[in-house]
């Protein structure tokens, strides 16, 4: 049987992960090479760059969620406050209980209710059971800046809410369960204006306590809520720097080709 090894509760330091030598592949054909980053503690950091150049597998392989495609690997390592997540006896399932994921689309749990749907994890691993729980939806609903909207009607399914709504509902969901880094795989691509603008600034108040990977195809969304910029390309990272600074003075001509507009 593996052995379950947690990820300690330790006060955060210079870096919340270390990347350092990150390969993936699906099947034979490679999709990063190399990788070398630090993600600042309690920051946004958005990962950029075209279709194809490898920032969805780089998001996935922060929380193993990369090696349930079947045929894909990953080696290097990625240190989570000082434990390496691919080391032996790291059971990725506890991995993801430290580090949240948001995907594209918003995927709340249809047979379920508003109030199941942010509960379920919680429940399931034994954090929190009774009015513990009941505080615990509370607060995360209100974190994910939802609770003054459903209060009223948390017994009901979330196929009633809106798109936007539903995508806090599964911020909500992923808060629940007390992560230290919450990732975001593009979260506003299927979103409104207006819905999107929520999402941005419920993604800056939450970095006030949680540290924040994001994948996003939009420019101008980085430049408004990150922190931090990563840019990849072909499987490779760039370079990566304080978003203001890549933006307005790129070190690497591909970063000041992709931002201009003239590939992409």
């Amino acid at each position: 049987m593996q052995q379950q090894v947690s990820l300690v509760e330790r006060p955060l330091t210079e870096a919340a992960v270390a990347i350092r030598d990150l390969n993936a592949w699906y099947d034979q054909a490679q999709s990063l090479f190399d990788i070398h980053l630090d993600i600042v503690p309690l920051s946004v950091t958005a990962a950029i760059g075209p279709s194809g150049s490898g920032k969805s597998t780089f998001v996935r392989c922060l929380n193993r969620m990369h090696e349930e495609v079947i045929g894909a690997r990953v080696t290097g390592s990625v240190e989570v406050e000082g434990v390496n997540i691919y080391s032996t006896g790291i059971n990725p399932m506890n991995v993801r209980r430290h580090i949240g994921m948001v995907f594209q689309q918003p995927n709340p749990l249809p047979t379920r209710s508003i109030y199941e749907n942010v509960a379920i994890g919680a429940r399931i691993n034994g954090l929190a059971k009774g009015q513990e729980l009941d505080e615990l939806v509370r607060r995360c609903l209100g974190q994910a800046a939802l609770w003054d909207e459903v209060k009223d009607r948390l017994r009901a399914p979330p196929t009633q809410l809106s798109g936007g709504q539903q995508q806090r509902l599964c911020i909500a969901r992923a808060l629940a369960l007390d992560p230290r880094i919450v990732l975001m795989d593009e979260p506003c691509s299927a979103l409104d204006p207006i819905a999107t603008l929520q999402i941005e600034d419920l993604i800056k108040q939450l970095a006030q306590r949680y540290t924040i990977v994001i994948v996003t195809h939009n420019l101008q969304q980085a430049a408004r809520i990150a922190d931090r910029t990563a840019f990849f390309l072909s499987g490779r990272l760039i370079e990566e720097n304080a978003t203001a600074e890549l933006f307005s003075r790129p070190k690497k001509r591909q970063t000041e080709d992709f931002i201009t507009g003239r590939f992409g």
